[in-house]
C-alpha cells in the first residue's frame, strides 16, 4: 500500500521545523503542541526501535549492512497499519544502499521536500555534529556520506548534499511538493499552505495562521529553554539555534565558501541560490 507521505530534508534543513508545524495543524490545540510530542503525527525511519522489531534476533544499529537489509521489512510494517497516510521523517537519500533502495516506490505515496542553501546549512550541520566548518564542507560532498547508527538511531545514507536534492526533487516514481527553507522563512503562511494541501488536508485559515505561529523559533526555543528537546545532540548548547539565513556571509571564509560553490554551485543555482 502507497501510504508513506515522507518528509525528506539533508539534515539541519528545517525539517523538524517542518513536523513541528505539521504537529500544530492535525492535533489542532489552542496551546503549542510539545516540541518533544512531535513524535505523536509520525515516525522517523531510522527509528532503531521499529528495526529491533523486525529483527529475530538482536539488531545492530551501528551496521549499515544490516541496516539497509532490514529497512524494507521496516518500511513494510509501517504501511501495514492500514493508514492512509504515514508521515515519516527522513533524511536518506532517494537511492539506494547495499542494493536496497531506500525510498521504495511501492510504499510511497508522495513527499515534502526541503533544501536550505547549503552554505547555511553547514554551519547548523558543523554544530549539530560537533565538527568543524571544513569538516563539514568535505562530508557533504562525499558521496558516501552517512549517518552512524547508535543507540535510538538506525544508518542512514544521506551522499552529498547535490545528489540528495537532486535525487528527491527530480523522483520520476512520486509526487513531490519542494520547498525552500528561506521561502518558508519569508512567507510561512504560503509555504505550510503548500504543505497541508499536499497532504490532502483542508486549509483552514485560522486553523493555518495559529499553527504558524506555534512554530515560530521564538515559540520552539522558549520550549527548549524549558525543557530541552529530545532531537538535540549531546554536543550542541541548542537545538533551536537562530532560524535564520545569510549567517553564512559572516561565518565562512572565502576558501570554504569557494569550495561549496565549486562542490554544490550548479545545484545552487538551478534552484535560485546564490553563487
Amino acid at each position: 500500500m502507497k501510504s508513506i507521505v515522507w518528509l525528506a530534508s539533508y539534515p539541519k534543513s528545517g525539517n523538524t521545523w517542518l513536523r513541528v508545524f505539521l504537529a500544530n495543524y492535525i492535533i489542532n490545540s489552542d496551546k503549542a503542541v510539545p516540541i518533544n510530542e512531535v513524535h505523536r503525527i509520525g515516525i522517523g525511519d531510522s527509528n532503531s526501535k521499529a528495526y529491533q522489531m523486525v529483527m529475530k534476533t538482536q539488531f545492530d544499529p551501528t551496521n549499515p549492512q544490516l541496516c539497509a537489509k532490514v529497512r524494507p521489512a521496516v518500511l513494510q510494517g509501517i504501511v501495514n497499519n492500514k493508514a492512509d497516510v504515514n508521515l515519516v521523517k527522513t533524511h536518506n537519500e532517494n537511492g539506494t544502499a547495499f542494493g536496497n533502495r531506500l525510498i521504495p516506490p511501492e510504499f510511497t505515496r508522495s513527499a515534502i521536500y526541503i533544501m536550505r542553501n547549503p552554505l547555511d546549512m553547514i554551519l547548523s550541520y558543523a554544530n549539530h555534529y560537533d565538527m568543524t566548518i571544513d569538516a563539514a564542507i568535505e562530508g557533504i560532498a562525499r558521496k558516501s556520506n552517512t549517518l552512524q547508527g547508535g543507540g535510538e538511531s538506525a544508518f542512514q545514507f544521506i551522499g552529498t548534499w547535490s545528489n540528495h536534492v537532486v535525487g528527491w526533487t527530480k523522483a520520476r516514481k512520486f509526487p513531490v511538493l519542494t520547498l525552500r527553507y528561506e521561502d518558508m522563512l519569508g512567507d510561512p503562511i504560503t509555504a505550510f499552505s503548500k504543505v497541508i494541501e499536499h497532504i490532502g488536508l483542508p486549509v483552514d485559515q485560522e486553523r493555518l495562521e495559529r499553527s504558524v505561529k506555534f512554530s515560530e523559533f521564538k515559540e520552539l526555543q522558549k520550549q527548549e529553554d524549558k525543557a530541552s528537546f529530545v532531537e538535540k545532540s549531546d554536543t550542541q548548547e541548542r537545538f533551536f539555534r537562530s532560524g535564520t539565513s545569510g549567517q553564512w556571509k559572516q561565518e565562512l571564509n572565502q576558501d570554504q565558501i569557494d569550495r561549496v560553490l565549486r562542490d554544490h554551485g550548479r545545484v545552487m543555482k538551478k534552484y535560485g541560490y546564490e553563487i
